[in-house]
């Protein structure tokens, strides 16, 4: 178990003991209803879903089949569901009644209500500091919502939050030093005073405004463009982040009127050259360079448009 990982369980155990004492998780009832936490989740899956089979309902929250069965029947005694009709006899689909819909909506009310009363304080500057950490920590901690991911345009304060994660990830990743993140802070400066619109552009990878990726096209003479700064988030990787940045590099130069691209690499960066690779780059020639902190050997690619 690496440190990281040493430092993160204590974090996350200590974080569910008080989001559920905060949130009154541990009380008999759930926010002092009638329902116990249990069959509020249960109520809240069969309406989100219904009309839904009870295996279904096991099946995505995780609960044994047996005491999914008798918390159904408990429900559907207090006249809070119902069952349809079904080919089979053994899997009748599960709706809400109008009163348990009544009493949904009261229970949702109140959750909200509570919601709100413990996100006011922080102001809209906090609120949005909850959503984004939440949307990150789902990220990681829930990977199959990666998929979901789309390409934007740079935008103001996106070339300074690449900066520094790259910064980052290639000290932890490979060892190199202030060197490289004093190059890519003059690479981000020189794109911002001197864009040439229709020219240059970049592009970031993000889900629910976290950022996954990064790219931008820089111009480095009247025929050539040379791509910049690819990087991809480690728990975004395998998911055609990188490809799908690279290709957009690729349509926007040819769109703009290049004849050819260009890139700088270096040879242990495996998983960017076979991106580049499979996009038609070819290397042209190499060197040995130091610039980073330890000796490395530097690649430049070339793509014919």
């Amino acid at each position: 178990m690496t440190a990281a990982i040493q430092e993160a369980v204590p974090a996350i155990r200590a974080f569910n003991r008080q989001f559920s004492q905060l949130m009154g998780l541990l009380e008999p009832r759930y926010m002092g209803s009638d329902w116990s936490l249990v069959e509020a989740r249960v109520v809240y899956e069969i309406r989100a879903n219904q009309p839904v089979l009870a295996r279904d309902v096991a099946q995505v929250l995780g609960l044994d089949p047996g005491y999914l069965s008798r918390t159904v029947v408990k429900l559907e005694r207090r006249g809070w569901i119902e069952r349809g009709r079904g080919e089979d006899a053994r899997e009748r689909p599960l709706s809400l009644t109008q009163d348990g819909e009544r009493r949904f909506q009261e229970l949702d009310a109140i959750t909200l209500a509570k919601t709100k009363e413990l996100l006011a304080p922080l102001g809209d500057d906090g609120a949005r500091c909850v959503t984004n950490s939440l949307d990150q920590a789902g990220d990681l901690l829930f990977r199959d919502t990666l998929s979901d991911w789309s390409l934007r345009e740079l935008k103001p304060g996106d070339l300074g939050h690449l900066c520094a994660r790259q910064a980052i990830l290639y000290r932890e990743h490979w060892g190199w030093g202030e060197g490289l993140e004093a190059l890519m802070m003059e690479i981000c400066a020189d794109y911002l005073r001197n864009f040439k619109p229709g020219k240059e552009q970049g592009w970031i990878a993000e889900r629910n405004g976290r950022m996954l990726g990064s790219v931008f096209v820089a111009n480095e003479d009247h025929e050539t463009a040379r791509l910049r700064m690819l990087y991809v988030e480690p728990e975004a990787r395998g998911l055609g982040v990188g490809s799908a940045l690279v290709r957009q590099c690729t349509q926007f130069a040819r769109d703009a009127g290049y004849t050819r691209m260009v890139l700088w690499t270096h040879a242990v960066l495996d998983s960017a050259r076979k991106i580049y690779a499979a996009e038609g780059y070819e290397v042209t020639s190499t060197e040995v360079q130091s610039e980073f902190g330890k000796e490395e050997i530097s690649e430049h690619w070339l793509l014919e448009l």
